[in-house]
């Protein structure tokens, strides 16, 4: 026979207490409570008697608060517990569970990932993307076993990690996360499917150490590779392993415990000169030229110019939208006087087509500009320069005039001003000029002295001819 539970007004008649009272000691999680959907608070008898003989919190049985969904009951849970739906004609569905959501994205190729929406056991909101999942009920699903989660975390109940080997979960991050949710995600595929897998293999994620990934890191470096290469490959290590302990696939981040190389050492410093930029743009062919002077008058990444848009370049206002960003930060560069010629000079040509810079003869979408970049600077006489350093460049230049470095940042894109710190160059002259400043050559000590004294001497002979009268 079920055992009778008390309701709050019940539960304070017969402790003698006012019903405020009773929900104040439900915040503070001092009485027995149970919390279930459909019945709200209830209470046992038992246990408030023996709450009140013991003096001390009694803890709750620890009852579910979502039910299980059946194969087939998606529909009836709707009915219980949908709110609303939103954003059906966007590339994102929201479907609002009481204060968890379950959401739909459309990627490139019209791909579907799920993902869903809760509050942690700290209160903070959280997004996950559903490894697997292959439609809403898979979500659904995913979403109760993290609810449920959370609840055993604020009770103490401990729960186990999933056990998968390296290579499997690779897989999982390049499809649910990084294709997804990362612009550099070539860069990541790359890293692991010819690095990091053949590497790790089949080890599960919970027997990769930090001694196991000390060792790789010292055998990419007696390979041969550059240290700030390995470091990308580590970082991309670092956050696959993150996103394991989201999914529940790891406990601890093991790539945390090891030490990066430092990279100053690495720091390109060629920028170009003026005269080397005048010769480069006047060795460039015609399809490159406007590309090299993009590049060179607004800091854009060689990415970024070759996929821009015209609908991204508002000529009228001179400014230019860079959406597809590597950090995914969107900026707009306004449109210098010699850049806007270029510019003009495109539209006539290839206005009608998307794309900003096409192949002359196909007119298609210019891909990559290496070979011709590589033609043009045996062209004009110049050595250990790439496409990258005209952003390098750019950056220089502006720091040359004075512009202060919070600009500089803004403009190239970054999150962070230390990562600017690294494309801006002082060269020789400007900091021979910078100590100079501070002390006054001889020569100008000595022209000031005479010009006081000459000063000092005409005001005596002035003196002298008013005493004189």
């Amino acid at each position: 026979m079920t055992e009778e539970l008390l309701t709050v007004a019940q539960t304070a008649e017969y402790l003698h207490m006012h019903p405020t009272s009773i929900y104040r000691l439900i915040k503070a999680k001092e009485i027995p409570v149970i919390r279930r959907r459909g019945i709200g608070l209830r209470f046992r008898k038992p246990d408030i008697d023996k709450w009140l003989e013991e003096g001390s919190y009694y803890p709750a049985q620890d009852v579910e608060i979502q039910p299980q969904i059946k194969l087939d009951s998606l529909v009836g849970y709707d009915k219980r517990f949908l709110k609303e739906v939103s954003g059906l004609d966007k590339k994102m569905t929201r479907w609002r569970y009481s204060n968890e959501i379950v959401y739909r994205i459309k990627n490139q190729g019209n791909f579907e990932s799920w993902g869903i929406e809760y509050r942690d056991e700290n209160g903070k909101r959280k997004q996950r993307i559903v490894p697997n999942a292959q439609s809403r009920r898979d979500a659904v699903i995913a979403l109760n076993h993290k609810v449920q989660e959370v609840f055993n975390l604020l009770h103490g109940v401990k729960s186990e990690t999933k056990e998968i080997k390296f290579n499997e979960f690779a897989e999982l991050y390049l499809r649910d996360y990084a294709i997804v949710a990362k612009a550099s995600w070539k860069s990541d595929y790359y890293y692991l499917k010819a690095r990091l897998i053949p590497y790790f293999g089949c080890r599960l994620l919970s027997e990769i150490r930090q001694h196991l990934i000390e060792q790789y890191k010292a055998k990419r470096i007696n390979d041969g590779v550059r240290k700030s290469t390995v470091n990308r490959e580590l970082a991309c290590l670092k956050k696959m392993f993150n996103k394991a302990i989201d999914w529940e696939y790891a406990k601890e981040n093991p790539v945390l415990k090891v030490k990066l190389f430092s990279e100053k050492d690495n720091m390109m410093e060629r920028v170009l000169t003026e005269d080397e930029e005048e010769r480069l743009i006047e060795s460039s062919e015609p399809h490159l030229k406007p590309i090299v002077v993009t590049a060179l008058q607004t800091g854009m990444r060689k990415g970024e110019i070759l996929n821009l848009k015209w609908q991204d370049v508002n000529i009228s206002k001179r400014e230019i939208k860079v959406e597809k960003t590597k950090s995914g930060i969107v900026r707009v560069i306004p449109i210098s006087e010699s850049l806007f010629i270029e510019f003009e000079k495109l539209k006539k040509a290839n206005g009608k087509t998307g794309c900003v810079f096409t192949y002359p003869e196909t007119g298609k979408p210019m891909k990559d500009v290496k070979r011709s970049f590589q033609t043009a600077c045996k062209r004009a006489g110049i050595k250990g320069i790439r496409f990258h350093d005209l952003r390098h460049t750019f950056a220089s230049r502006l720091v040359e005039k004075g512009v202060d470095i919070i600009t500089v940042k803004d403009l190239l894109g970054h999150s962070s001003v230390r990562v600017t710190e690294r494309y801006t160059h002082s060269n020789k002259n400007q900091k021979k000029q910078a100590v100079e400043s501070l002390v006054k050559p001889k020569a100008d000590k000595v022209k000031d002295l005479l010009e006081i004294c000459e000063t000092v001497e005409a005001e005596n002979l002035i003196i002298d001819s008013f005493s004189v009268n």
